[in-house]
């Protein structure tokens, strides 16, 4: 009799996550199949910290895992002292309002992993998933960084691999894929279409995939170029972030006061 053969064992079935913005946005992507949600707010500059408010919301309004960005501004990773107190605080309320991990991306001045502070925010976690986002792949070496977040204990990373999108680093996610060998888990993003998401998998090793899948919606109650003039783009388009000046405020104190 010929030996009876064993079925090959089932494949894992890929989770997509998807980025979300407000309820809307992950009621339609639970419906259309996501497995898990990165909820933002500020998508329009690369996803910013949601509100306490949604955070509570969306978690209550979804059966999906929801991952919650702590992320206080744009244009950059390396934060003041206030800017990383206000991290922790969203951190912890963030998961206190029900969501199951944390997202977020700290690296010094000269663009290596933050250890120090990373290792904080694993600390607040306490047992929920911690992600450390693209910011790693500002990182002057990726290897480096990602034995660092191993070290750390980090749950999982995203990355496009250091390029613009996950289809051009591919061939540097399956090498990240190999390094983590199982520590942590490596989630390919950016760029990540529909006509390209299968190949990425298979050619990479990745078992997940972060995606955008938006499209654009536009307010009725002003037109598109007033919305875009209320927005700064002139800072956002040279990779600046809006501050104070002091000196300005002053001069216009002065001003309105006489001299």
């Amino acid at each position: 009799m010929q030996p009876l053969q064993q079925p090959e064992p089932a494949r894992p079935v890929p989770l997509l996550e998807v980025c979300v913005g407000s309820l809307d946005d992950a009621l339609a992507a639970e419906a259309a199949g996501a497995g898990r949600l990165e909820l933002c707010g500020g998508l329009e500059l690369g996803g910013l910290t949601p509100s306490l408010g949604l955070v509570e919301q969306v978690v209550r309004g979804v059966g999906l895992p929801v991952v919650s960005m702590i992320r206080p501004r744009a244009a950059g990773f390396a934060y003041s002292e206030a800017e990383f107190r206000c991290m922790e605080a969203d951190a912890s309320k963030s998961l206190e309002a029900g969501a199951a991990g944390v997202v977020f991306g700290m690296l010094t001045v000269n663009s290596a992993v933050d250890e120090a502070r990373v290792a904080q925010m694993v600390s607040i976690a306490a047992g929920a998933e911690t992600v450390f986002h693209r910011a790693f792949d500002a990182a002057r070496s990726l290897d480096a960084a990602l034995q660092s977040l191993i070290n750390l204990g980090v749950t999982r990373v995203l990355t496009s691999g250091g390029a613009a999108t996950a289809r051009e680093g591919s061939a540097a996610l399956r090498r990240l894929v190999g390094m983590a060998a199982g520590r942590i888990e490596v989630l390919a993003g950016g760029g990540i279409d529909a006509a390209g998401a299968a190949e990425l998998l298979a050619t990479t090793g990745c078992t997940s995939l972060h995606v955008g899948a938006s499209t654009g919606r536009y307010d009725p109650s002003t037109t598109p170029a007033m919305s875009a003039a209320l927005c700064d783009l002139r800072r956002l388009g040279s990779g600046a972030w809006r501050s104070v000046d002091p000196a300005a405020v002053a001069a216009l104190r002065r001003a309105i006061s006489g001299g």
